[in-house]
């Protein structure tokens, strides 16, 4: 059993676990370590022109200037040698320069909840402390950059990237904004862009400093979208309030999980996968509910991918067309099926499944 020394910012345990690891929520960043890949499951993942698309879990890429081949984001086991055993990579395709306008970044978008207590918008607005390990093919300076829900308020800091394929730790301490107004409920309460390249009106006039509109570095900042074949890879991403930068908050893989799920899960086929009891409603209107695993954030959204889903009644398995979903709550969800659907008789017990991985249901509660 662990003993526990204080100290006056945080507990630690005598097997190196600190507090906020066994009771709270130090890292406002959620997937940090890159271990979780619902959407992939660790596949290449093409990114195009102008497509917001989330790679791995709560990481979402997002590239306007256009290049011959598309920028791939995937899960990688490339690590550093500090106990990490995922990170995300990104490979650029043909490079391009990008317009004045255009925006290429790697970004989380943080719930407000989870930033509330930081007071943005306040006199008493706190420090906030960024920590990655970063590795690239190229060298140079490089930004990230920090904003509010509606990007009007925003600050912009750089680090340096001093060899090429190699890790490298890198920390920034910025203060908190006393301007602007900040979400503090379930929308988006802070942004944090790491810069692939994006255009001049995307240049701070001074780092470190907030300031009116979107930044997220500044004119002495690498492109990455500016070089064929340029890699990137990212880990370890920590944001906590403070002017410290901590060891990384390692949670439970089942608790990352969870967290994610909030924004995002799937469920996804096998060999007569089951789930989501119901009843025969209208003869080839068979109706299931879909329990989500963890409260979502909002009510999400639902689609469905394949073919491959039946229902079993009466001691068959009968084949599920035209899906649709409705009355979505953050907990639970209606599912219907419609023309194409085999009949059944009405009022009877029936449950779905799912009977290929080709096959899939996505719920989406994302920023």
């Amino acid at each position: 059993m662990p003993y526990g020394t204080v100290n006056a910012d945080l507990m630690t345990t005598s097997d190196g676990v600190s507090s906020s690891g066994l009771y709270g929520f130090k890292n406002r960043i959620i997937n940090g370590a890159m271990v979780i890949d619902q959407r992939n499951a660790g596949a290449s993942v093409s990114v195009g022109t102008a497509t917001a698309t989330y790679t791995l879990d709560r990481w979402r890429l997002y590239h306007d200037t256009a290049i011959t081949s598309n920028i791939t984001a995937q899960q990688s086991a490339t690590v550093p040698t500090t106990g990490y055993i995922n990170s995300q990579i990104l490979t650029n395709g043909t490079g391009a320069s990008p317009a004045s306008v255009d925006l290429n970044t790697l970004q989380q978008r943080i719930e407000g909840y989870n930033v509330a207590d930081l007071n943005f918008g306040a006199s008493t607005a706190s420090s906030i402390t960024l920590s990655f390990w970063v590795r690239s093919s190229l060298t140079g300076t490089f930004g990230v950059g920090l904003s509010n829900s509606a990007q009007d308020r925003s600050v912009a800091s750089t680090y340096t990237i001093n060899s090429a394929n190699t890790w490298e730790q890198k920390t920034i301490t910025l203060s908190g904004d006393q301007s602007g107004t900040w979400v503090t409920n379930n929308g988006i309460g802070l942004i944090v862009n790491f810069d692939l390249g994006s255009g001049t009106t995307s240049n701070a006039t001074t780092a470190g400093t907030w300031q009116a509109g979107r930044v997220l570095r500044t004119s002495a900042c690498t492109n990455f979208i500016g070089t064929t074949g340029a890699t990137f890879y990212i880990t370890g991403v920590q944001l906590e309030k403070g002017s410290t930068a901590t060891s990384f908050d390692y949670r439970p893989y089942g608790t990352e999980l969870f967290l994610c799920q909030r924004y995002f899960w799937r469920r996804t086929g096998a060999s007569n996968a089951t789930f989501g009891v119901g009843q025969v409603y209208n003869t080839t209107d068979i109706r299931a509910l879909l329990y989500n695993p963890v409260v979502m954030r909002t009510a999400p959204s639902i689609t469905f991918t394949g073919s491959n889903f039946s229902y079993a009644n009466s001691g068959s398995i009968k084949t599920l067309a035209t899906l649709n979903a409705a009355d979505q709550t953050p907990e639970v969800s209606l599912l219907y099926s419609g023309a194409g659907t085999t009949a059944s008789t009405q009022g009877q017990a029936a449950f779905w499944l799912i009977t290929s991985s080709a096959s899939y249901i996505d719920v989406s509660a994302e920023l």
